[in-house]
């Protein structure tokens, strides 16, 4: 598993033949994973809006004129009962956010119940809560908590033109507190903000270079919203949608460079075509959100999404190749040139 990749070897898989990457990427995600499974995960929102940081591409930014109005953290049963119900529509993983920039100690005893009541459902247990203090993570791991998301959003350089309330050091300095705690991480961005290809390398190549890749990988295009600082300023111009090939790109590249890790299609879905989402899946995209809301954002919803599975032959499904299934094939090749 190499986590020393180049910017040059990165840039050098972007700049690849479309279907020579394809070939790469999908050979390397059949090496890895079962190319026919998909990971279903349901995201809620479990504290909604007021948040002080000014990230420019959200709706819940105190910054942003968007009519999101701030909620209170939701009660331990409310969160239970709507896990119960993403389980029940065949959701896999939780996955819970609160549009905090940390979470208070105040908080944390609630936090706690909810992810013990969530695993004693058999599901997986995902939050991302913003930044964390090492002691905050060894709670959260005692607790059970599988993963923790804490995206990177983009590549370094173009990091500060996104947001300016924290620096990209304190999103790697989270990553690290998750990670000595012995909690999954969940990882990855946004592309469609305005940055180029070149900010596109720097994101993957921050992840691919992290001592150990997160274990989920999120890859979400921008859904320009109304009173954002990113949606006001892209709002009709031709970088309001990223290129539907260049995000299988991104995708592709996450893929060949971070083997074992789920990467998941995350917002932006509703306005892919399923044309799209299947070349994403065949660059080995292996998991999805469901539902009809991504936090505040639109989702193409589940009954979109079971149709679309059923057409292409695809079934929810979790985690990578066994060695008692197939041989020992979870084993990633050597080099992917």
């Amino acid at each position: 598993m190499r986590s020393d990749w180049t910017r040059e070897e990165i840039a050098f898989l972007f700049d690849l033949p479309f279907p020579e990457l394809l070939f790469r990427a999908a050979s390397v995600h059949r090496q890895c994973h079962e190319p026919s499974r998909i990971q279903l995960s349901t995201l809620l929102s479990i504290k909604t809006g007021g948040c002080p940081e000014d990230c420019g591409y959200c709706s819940q930014s105190v910054k942003a004129d968007s009519g999101v109005e701030a909620t209170k953290l939701m009660e331990v049963q409310q969160v239970l009962q709507s896990a119960a119900q993403a389980k029940d529509a065949g959701s896999q993983r939780f996955c819970m956010g609160a549009a905090w920039r940390n979470p208070k100690d105040r908080d944390m005893p609630a936090i706690i119940q909810i992810v013990e009541g969530v695993r004693a459902m058999g599901m997986e247990t995902c939050m991302t809560l913003g930044m964390l203090t090492p002691k905050q993570a060894q709670m959260l791991k005692e607790a059970g908590l599988d993963y923790y998301n804490h995206n990177v959003d983009t590549g370094p350089e173009y990091y500060e033109r996104v947001i300016s309330t924290r620096n990209y050091e304190d999103r790697l300095d989270t990553l690290q507190n998750v990670r000595d705690a012995g909690i999954n991480v969940c990882s990855g961005g946004i592309v469609g903000m305005g940055e180029t290809r070149a900010d596109r390398v720097g994101f993957v190549h921050t992840l691919a270079t992290l001592e150990r890749h997160p274990e989920s990988v999120p890859v979400n295009a921008l859904v320009p919203v109304k009173g954002t600082v990113l949606g006001d300023m892209l709002a009709d111009t031709p970088l309001a949608k990223i290129d539907d090939i260049e995000f299988v790109r991104t995708v592709a590249v996450a893929r060949i460079t971070m083997p074992m890790s789920m990467v998941r299609l995350s917002a932006g879905r509703e306005s892919m075509s399923e044309a799209t989402q299947a070349l994403c899946f065949f660059a080995g995209a292996n998991s999805i959100f469901t539902g009809d809301k991504l936090l505040t954002a639109p989702n193409a919803g589940d009954d979109s999404d079971a149709e679309m599975l059923r057409k292409l032959g695809l079934s929810s499904g979790t985690g990578p190749y066994s060695d008692d299934v197939v041989g020992g094939r979870n084993k990633p090749r050597e080099n992917v040139f």
